[in-house]
């Protein structure tokens, strides 16, 4: 897994306490080619997760989508080179902010659809120049940012869920412009847009009812996946966008 990784290398993961970020942990703790994750969550999840006791694990427990939260990040790592970004964090609906997708171009709300925007689009581009410092140089750097199908403009045959359709192709137009930038910075260097599939967690829940049961994937099962997607990826391949079963997907 990751074999052009260094081996002890630095993995640092955002949403930790979340379904597809718990597993990626998870998946890398158990393997003896990485040295250090660094597992990001707004919640505690020390004392909860039996699995990192012991394990080469530093929890930080900061909100990302904040600049105090990124600041204290980029303070925890130092400058200190990272070869694996992972970000699993993502909003899709929010009860407390009365934010749903919308089914009708009526339902567009400014507020929701900022907080969707901001959340989605402009925290992993502002989390990857918060932490750039940690990403530039000579070493190999893997950063991968979960997107969905549904930010496809050229797959977009059905309509509806304007913000989150808009904030995954925005999320998805920084991750390919940030590759061009990075590549400058280090040759190494491979940023992907990675869609997981409809997965069984709290961001799916509201949406699962007409999901058939094979296409309903475990946060283990995905995990496993994009990291073997991710270990495929060349520099060469920075700037694009793949779905969980290694096939590109178009813009």
């Amino acid at each position: 897994m990751l074999s052009h990784l260094p081996e002890n290398f630095t993995a640092v993961v955002i949403g930790a306490n979340g379904g597809i970020g718990n597993a990626i942990i998870k998946r890398l703790l158990a393997d003896t080619h990485v040295g250090n994750v660094v597992a990001v969550s707004r919640s505690p999840i020390a004392s909860q997760d039996p699995s990192f006791q012991g394990a080469p694990v530093e929890v930080v427990n900061v909100d990302i989508t904040t600049q105090s939260g990124r600041e204290t990040l980029c303070q925890q790592l130092n400058g200190r080179p990272v070869h694996l970004l992972f970000n699993a964090i993502g909003t899709l609906h929010d009860d407390a902010r009365n934010v749903q997708p919308e089914k009708r171009l009526e339902q567009l709300d400014e507020a929701s659809f900022a907080h969707v925007m901001h959340v989605n689009a402009a925290t992993p581009a502002l989390l990857i120049s918060a932490l750039k410092s940690s990403l530039q140089g000579k070493h190999p750097v893997t950063i991968a940012s979960l997107s969905a199908r549904v930010g496809s403009i050229g797959d977009n045959g059905h309509g509806g869920w304007y913000s989150y359709r808009a904030s995954k192709a925005a999320h998805n137009m920084l991750m390919k412009t940030i590759s061009i930038e990075l590549k400058r910075l280090n040759k190494q260097s491979i940023v992907l847009c990675l869609h997981p599939g409809t997965t069984d967690t709290s961001l799916s829940k509201p949406f699962q009812a007409r999901v058939p049961s094979e296409k309903l994937f475990t946060p283990d099962f995905v995990a496993e996946q994009l990291l073997k997607v991710m270990s495929q990826r060349t520099p060469e391949d920075t700037g694009s966008f793949w779905d969980w079963a290694g096939k590109p997907i178009e813009w």
